[in-house]
């Protein structure tokens, strides 16, 4: 897979916003890409050697019987801190190696994290969607901005996720009695779309197998 980098690394956190608010105005999400969508691909991280090393991982599926038909795994000094909102800084490089090492182009990759669902819109699945232009979802795992509704416990249940009077994302229920996950649209896709495809992804456990899968292989597990 090419990619085209469309901007240089930041070093501090005001390089990095106004990364983000030039980016921002990029993001698509609306639906921009074609069906039938043929393979989905999560995209996870782990860290070696108290978080000085990255180890991004690229797990590409089969859509929809959701077999494993690539994955790929890179390793990179980490040079960005940990800082909540900044993730992808921390994260999409070595993502972005290892991403360049698979040949089966994914129609839509399922992030680890935010999508819109950020304080400035711009987590890192409308980072890494507007870089790579592919149609990317975040899957969050926990909340990082924005007030909902109680949730039903019924599988396939959601309540918008709202900040500042704006619909953000969606709290969805990926298995019934199980905590949600937190959808929003990353680049190429709106939310009803992701909250569509993010189920289709998700037949047995909390996580999407795409998400799952990555997730095993950037933890080594």
């Amino acid at each position: 897979m090419k990619i085209q980098q469309i901007h240089s690394w930041p070093s501090t956190v005001e390089e990095a916003i106004t990364i983000q608010e030039t980016l921002r105005n990029q993001v698509i999400t609306t639906d921009l890409f074609k069906e039938p969508i043929k393979y989905v691909a999560g995209v996870d991280m782990g860290f070696l050697e108290d978080g000085t090393i990255s180890r991004a991982a690229v797990a590409v599926l089969s859509f929809p019987d959701l077999q494993v038909v690539e994955t790929s795994l890179a390793y990179r000094p980490t040079t960005f801190p940990y800082i909540p909102g900044f993730l992808s800084f921390r994260e999409i490089p070595a993502l972005l190696d290892a991403l360049e090492k698979i040949q089966t182009i994914p129609d839509i990759i399922l992030c680890d994290g935010q999508g819109i669902a950020h304080p400035r819109r711009l987590g890192i699945a409308c980072h890494l969607g507007v870089i790579v232009d592919i149609p990317t979802i975040g899957v969050a795992k926990s909340l990082l901005i924005g007030k909902y509704e109680e949730l039903p416990e019924a599988k396939g249940s959601w309540q918008p996720l709202i900040y500042k009077k704006e619909t953000i994302g969606a709290v969805l229920r990926t298995r019934t009695g199980v905590k949600p996950l937190y959808i929003s649209s990353g680049h190429r896709i709106s939310l009803p779309t992701a909250i569509d495809y993010v189920l289709r992804c998700t037949p047995k456990y909390r996580l999407p197998e795409t998400t799952r899968i990555a997730d095993k292989l950037a933890s080594d597990r």
